[in-house]
């Protein structure tokens, strides 16, 4: 037998909290919710099964981080089909497991936020260097200066059950060149990355940073802010697996993010980021031959492929209906709830079909086109999807509105002719475990601007060694004599180094969080997104949104109890402002940590069937509600006397009170 041995998921997530010590484990399912654990990272199981979170705080109403949870899988070559079979200590051919783990952050030392500048996926043309970007902190000039701007702990290893290292700057390993921020940066100082540990049965949990941020400068806009840093981080995983009987470790390899809270763990983006890494294999990599193969077919898609209903439509059909939970886009959710049957690969309901599919906005070749940016169809409604494209900010490389990504427009397409089958879909591509999907596919694929776990360069094959798997640049031994370099380019395509998937990410990630939930879009003017001279975008402008799931916009409340009510100050049912009583980047710095997390009420076996979503765990004792009147001027002087006039009326608003310890306190409203 050929045994092949593989760590999955190829890219585990990991999400920052606040909360020192509590921890779940990330979902293994896409859309699922996420697995309780014990302190040492074991998994907790009820009646067999995996017992899901139900609570996203900890008792001093903390949120918990999320660890990304690795293992090894071995695999008969011998059999196509074969699903893998989970490898721990417990097994008695293995002597032993070690995992190393080395987290960076480079976001300092990396180019300032440009929408699309930079992505070489649009031609040479469009580098760093040939867009005149600038580089985050100019002060600082070539590697050796601009080098400690990263924070890179260096790496961490376990080999023993139980067994936990924190990415701190106070065990840097010996000789090795490390780096954090200065320790007097505020509000909240950065010292260290998370941690890693080990389980009973040797599978691997790294956990991430804390959410914190800090700075000198004021913050004032998505892109964030020279002199700034958090906790972000992301790098490689090794694994050294050792048989018994046999002399050599087997040697194997993966890699770990750690992005922001999903505060609606359970609620899908329409186009993921496992969408956007199976189009790259797709079309780059040969994932799926009979689908895709430029020397077969003109433009390189199979006219007669059969696409199947419950793996390759039924996800685009279903996911608008989450965006409703928390933004209000009620024309999509129509789009969730056909009028006919979608399963019915029919002749006579081929025009059912067709016409829907007609709804859809064309993806253009290279992610633009003239085609990306149409709002309405001609019926006069707003094409789907009705999201932001990754770039409706700047007048280079427009992209005003999102489009599937060209698998998904494709496999829809199929289905809209007829040439699709409905039951059991086939087996994954070779190589793709469900895990590795489930992972990544609860982060945003589109749109990128930068994005908010990682950024475009996810769509480039250049940085995979094969579909959703990184190629990673050096091993560690380089790095202990050399350390990371703050200028190199994983997108060149020589592999990726710890810290190159997140450092296109705004610093600190609350500034993208905060501003990318809604964007004003030009919606007449192919050619422009702003006014030169205002900065503003040009009249008339539509209303869109970035990943409602990922940063909630607008959420329903959950607040059930009288106690419940006078706290949070509206009652149940009432839908509001996500981030109320954090009014610019500042602020939310220091209270990201308050909001609630957006969960399913329905505890039922049909909780799927039956949602409804509302905000619950939010910390309403860090807000005071307050009435404001609205109403002509004179009218609110009147309403301040001993009577009320007809044409005034009050609205509730939110303001975060007096911080506590918090050094940034004095300054946060400057922004």
């Amino acid at each position: 037998m050929a045994t092949r041995y593989e760590v999955h998921p190829s890219i585990g997530v990991a999400r920052v909290g606040n909360s020192q010590e509590d921890f779940y484990l990330a979902p293994e399912t896409l859309g699922g919710l996420p697995t309780e654990c014990d302190a040492n990272g074991n998994p907790i199981f009820v009646n067999g099964l995996p017992k899901p979170v139900e609570r996203f705080k900890d008792e001093e109403g903390c949120i918990r981080r999320q660890g990304a949870q690795f293992k090894i899988f071995s695999y008969d070559d011998t059999k196509p089909d074969d699903p893998g079979r989970e490898l721990t200590l417990d097994e008695d051919e293995i002597e032993s497991i070690e995992w190393t783990v080395h987290l960076a952050n480079k976001k300092g030392a990396w180019y300032r936020t440009s929408e699309l500048d930079g992505n070489l996926m649009l031609g040479e043309q469009n580098s760093y260097q040939n867009r005149n970007v600038r580089w985050r902190n100019p002060d600082k000039e070539g590697d050796q200066e601009r080098r400690p701007l990263i924070i890179d702990p260096g790496p961490r290893t376990v080999n023993l059950p139980s067994q936990k290292v924190p990415f701190s700057r106070d065990n840097i390993p010996k000789g090795y060149p490390g780096s954090f921020p200065d320790r007097t940066l505020t509000p909240y100082p950065i010292n260290t990355l998370g941690a890693m540990m080990m389980d009973r049965s040797g599978r691997l949990v790294v956990l991430g940073g804390f959410g914190n941020g800090c700075g000198e400068e004021i913050i004032a806009t998505f892109t964030g802010q020279d002199t700034w840093y958090d906790d972000i981080s992301d790098g490689p995983v090794y694994c050294q697996l050792k048989l018994k009987g046999r002399p050599d470790a087997i040697q194997l390899k993966a890699w770990v993010l750690v992005g922001p809270p999903k505060f609606a763990p359970e609620l899908r983006n329409i186009a993921t980021l496992s969408d956007v890494m199976y189009d790259v294999g797709v079309r780059f990599m040969g994932l799926v031959p009979e689908l895709y193969d430029a020397a077969r077919w003109p433009g390189g898609w199979n006219p007669d492929y059969q696409a199947n209903y419950e793996r390759d439509i039924r996800p685009t059909i279903e996911r608008p209906a989450d965006y409703i939970w928390v933004a209000n886009v009620p024309s999509m959710v129509a789009f969730s709830a056909p009028k006919f049957d979608p399963r019915d690969a029919s002749e006579a309901n081929r025009k059912n079909r067709q016409n829907y599919f007609g709804y859809f906005r064309q993806p253009g070749e290279n992610e633009l086109g003239a085609d990306h940016e149409v709002l309405m169809s001609p019926n006069g409604i707003p094409m789907m999807p009705l999201n932001a494209g990754s770039n409706p900010v700047s007048n280079r490389n427009i992209d005003k509105f999102m489009s599937l990504t060209l698998t998904q427009y494709m496999l829809l397409k199929q289905w809209a002719a007829g040439k699709f089958t409905t039951g059991t879909p086939a087996p994954n591509p070779p190589g793709i475990h469900p895990l590795d999907q489930a992972s990544v596919g609860n982060c945003v694929g589109h749109p990128m601007s930068p994005g908010i776990e990682v950024s475009w360069n996810a769509r480039n094959p250049a940085i995979y060694e094969t579909p959703y798997r990184l190629k990673h640049r050096y091993d560690e031994p380089y790095y202990q004599a050399h350390g990371l370099s703050p200028s190199h380019d994983e997108c060149e395509g020589d592999g990726c180094e710890p810290g190159d998937m997140t450092k296109r990410m705004s610093p600190p990630w609350q500034a993208d969080f905060y501003q990318c939930t809604i964007e004003y879009i030009n919606f007449t003017d192919p050619n422009s997104n702003l006014d030169f001279a205002t900065g503003i975008p040009t009249p008339p402008t539509y209303y869109a949104y970035w990943w409602p799931p990922q940063a909630p916009m607008y959420v329903m409340s959950g607040a059930m109890t009288t106690e419940e009510q006078q706290a949070a100050g509206i009652v149940a049912g009432y839908q509001v402002y996500f981030l109320r009583g954090a009014p610019n980047i500042s602020l939310l710095v220091e209270c990201w940590k308050y909001m609630g997390f957006v969960l399913n009420q329905n505890t039922g076996e049909d909780r799927r069937e039956y949602p409804y979503f509302v905000e619950r765990e939010r910390n309403h004792d860090q807000f005071t509600v307050a009435s404001v009147a609205v109403a002509m001027p004179v009218n609110q002087l009147a309403a301040s006397g001993s009577y009320l006039t007809e044409d005034n009326y009050f609205q509730p608003v939110w303001y975060l009170r007096s911080s506590k310890g918090n050094p940034g306190a004095a300054r946060r409203f400057k922004s």
